[in-house]
């Protein structure tokens, strides 16, 4: 467990960065950091190891006080990862993942070995391990970045905007899989970010920092987004912060129905396109989705929306139908394969009487 006792960090002629910070991390979770520039989410996470050093207050690590440990040592006892990777160019991939383990005197042959380990722990190819950063994708780098940070298996990682420098899709996997890493590992993991969408899908319990340095509040994503402390969280947050919420809600009694389709054989229709008279969904000869044809038309393929699993969130179901061309969001398994279809009007029935059974509770 990390502790936060009455932490303050104040530069000299300014205002606190983070004033009379009080709050405990538990062990084995993944606390999220958020708040706008300037709110002392950053130098929270850094006097953790002691890249800042507080100005008065108490950090302990386990009941451990992180200033009795030497900061060295204490840096090298957790992982960190950063916005910008940083990688060291002129080492290899898997040489950049032993690092740590170095410094704690494993031989090269042994640190190695771990680094190849981990390259298929955070979903990296093996041939990769011989190349360069700049040989690397952004994403690349960024799961790179984070093997070095397990490379000595610590128990505290601490996560300083790691993905906000790669594009959404990427960023979008590279959040999936610190959640599949953490399912795995259990690390109490502190991760540092500015976006409320971020914080949500990833934390257990999120801290909003306003500007000034102050704990605004500390709770699960689901509270924060259902009842602000405040208007500084509710303003944060945003006005949306109810369809966020659905996330948090599960889509078990949206109702999946059949759905049309059209099958594709060696790039060949089952059938004219021309010719149907519904939306059809076009599938692979695995019943795996390809996209729509529109009605009446031999078009090419329109894309469709996002995809939706069974026991998703009514989120990710409601998504499913509106981003959908032909309004029916697919509904398919773990395999890819298209189970059917769910309707958007049926999905808003299933939240509103949500809403209802909440409000009946009250």
């Amino acid at each position: 467990m990390i502790e936060f006792q009455s932490v303050t960090k104040q530069y000299q002629g300014g205002q606190p960065a983070v004033d009379g910070l009080t709050m405990s991390i538990e062990k084995g979770s993944i606390t999220v950091f958020v708040g706008p520039s300037g709110c002392g989410k950053t130098t929270s996470l850094r006097m953790i190891n002691r890249m800042v050093e507080p100005t008065s207050g108490v950090i302990t690590v386990d009941g451990q006080d992180v200033t009795a440990v030497p900061a060295a040592e204490l840096r090298r006892s957790m992982g960190y990862v950063m916005q910008s990777s940083g990688l060291m160019p002129h080492r290899s991939v898997l040489d950049n993942i032993a690092t740590v383990p170095r410094l704690n005197g494993v031989s090269r042959a042994e640190a190695r070995k771990r680094a190849t380990e981990l390259l298929d722990v955070v979903g990296l190819a093996s041939p990769l391990g011989k190349r360069y950063p700049s040989q690397l994708s952004g994403g690349q780098q960024q799961r790179v970045g984070v093997a070095r940070a397990l490379a000595a298996d610590p128990p505290i990682l601490l996560m300083d905007e790691p993905f906000s420098a790669v594009d959404p899709v990427v960023r979008d996997e590279l959040q999936q899989e610190l959640l599949r890493l953490q399912k795995d590992l259990a690390k109490t993991i502190v991760f540092v970010t500015h976006d409320i969408d971020e914080a949500t899908i990833l934390g257990d319990r999120v801290a909003v920092f306003a500007v000034g340095g102050k704990l605004a509040q500390y709770s699960t994503p689901e509270e924060i987004l259902r009842a602000p402390a405040n208007d500084f969280v509710a303003s944060f947050v945003g006005r949306d912060r109810g369809f966020r919420h659905l996330g948090f809600t599960t889509s078990d009694d949206v109702a999946i129905h059949p759905v049309p389709t059209l099958v594709v054989r060696a790039g060949l229709y089952d059938g004219d396109p021309a010719a149907v008279t519904e939306w059809q969904l076009v599938v692979d000869e695995d019943m795996r989705p390809l996209g729509w044809a529109r009605p009446g038309t031999d078009t090419d393929l329109i894309p469709g929306g996002s995809l939706f699993h069974p026991g998703d969130s009514l989120r990710r179901a409601l998504d499913s139908a509106l981003s959908s061309p032909s309004g029916l969001g697919v509904a398919v398994d773990g395999g890819g394969r298209v189970l059917g279809a769910v309707r958007a009007q049926e999905v808003l029935a299933v939240i509103e009487a949500s809403r209802q059974e909440r409000q009946a509770a009250l």
